[in-house]
């Protein structure tokens, strides 16, 4: 057996060692889960209730029986009965006089009574130690044991944080971001009434240098989402690539001629062209005189 883990937690109890009888009053899930883990921990327990059936919420292995034959079996008394319902307890004044009394109750408001539940409980039962225990502790966290593992760690060992792929979310998140604030710039500054406030200068630099600057950034998050399924056979079902593949073709194609283009070599020239240069202007002269002239 693995000494290590507590899952392995005395499921039956041991007989060698006979250990006190436990009473719990109040049959409700905290009541339920606490005599559920007292029978794997090796005590009997007894339930006090208004109703002694036996019922298949109860753990195996307890009884139900009244609450007045139930406290006579056991020096430890557990109330698991909100406050409101304390008043069964003064008829079993006599009963409860020297046991310990364990209140596991809250209030749902603070300062909702001038006392708290253990003070209530010790005034309604003079005779009786009343204990306060089991308060922040959940009927969810007594059923489910290691299994909650934002409470309970089995083994205390720090892991290294894993960063590989951390950049991949974050550079995915920051390009979409900035991309979609470009985006909302060029369609602000593309209505009629934005464009005729600035100059064609301003208008140029928005539309063109900081478009392209907005298709980058885009199409570089769309890059990113798709990280290495791009290389993976499995991505390419019946041979078909991904939506996001296919909006990539029209983006990656534009940037790739813009590449080309703005190389010196052909930069210059087309810029030269846009400004009106021609490539023979004598040529164009002569044209246009015989033009002129056969008009005449």
């Amino acid at each position: 057996m693995n000494k290590n883990s507590s899952n392995i937690m005395a499921l039956a109890p041991s007989t060698s060692n006979r250990r006190e009888t436990v009473c719990i009053f109040g049959t409700g899930d905290f009541g339920r889960a606490l005599g559920h883990k007292m029978i794997q921990s090796g005590y009997p327990v007894v339930f006090g209730s208004r109703s002694t059936q036996i019922s298949s919420l109860i753990p195996k292995g307890a009884e139900v029986l009244s609450h007045a034959e139930a406290a006579q079996k056991a020096a430890v008394i557990i109330i698991a009965i909100q406050r409101q319902n304390y008043n069964f307890l003064t008829p079993l004044t006599e009963i409860l006089h020297g046991k310990v009394l364990v209140d596991v109750s809250n209030n749902l408001k603070i300062n909702e009574y001038p006392e708290s539940n253990a003070e209530y409980l010790a005034q309604l039962v003079p005779g009786a130690k009343v204990v306060k225990a089991f308060n922040t502790v959940s009927a969810w966290a007594l059923q489910s044991g290691t299994l909650d593992a934002s409470r309970q760690v089995l083994n205390n060992k720090t892991e290294p944080l894993d960063t590989t792929n951390a950049w991949l979310s974050d550079s995915y998140l920051a390009l979409g971001i900035l991309g979609f604030f470009l985006f909302v710039l060029l369609g602000i500054t593309s209505l009629p009434s934005v464009s005729n406030n600035v100059n064609w200068r301003e208008f140029r630099f928005v539309q063109s240098k900081l478009g392209y600057l907005t298709l980058i950034l885009c199409t570089a998050h769309t890059l990113v989402y798709g990280g290495k399924r791009f290389l993976n056979p499995s991505s390419y079902r019946w041979y078909l690539p991904n939506a996001y593949m296919l909006s990539l073709i029209v983006p990656c194609m534009v940037l790739v001629v813009k590449f080309v283009l703005i190389f010196p070599c052909l930069d210059k020239p087309l810029t030269r062209i846009r400004q009106g240069w021609e490539r023979n202007p004598q040529y164009s002269e002569q044209s246009n005189y015989i033009i002129n002239k056969s008009a005449v």
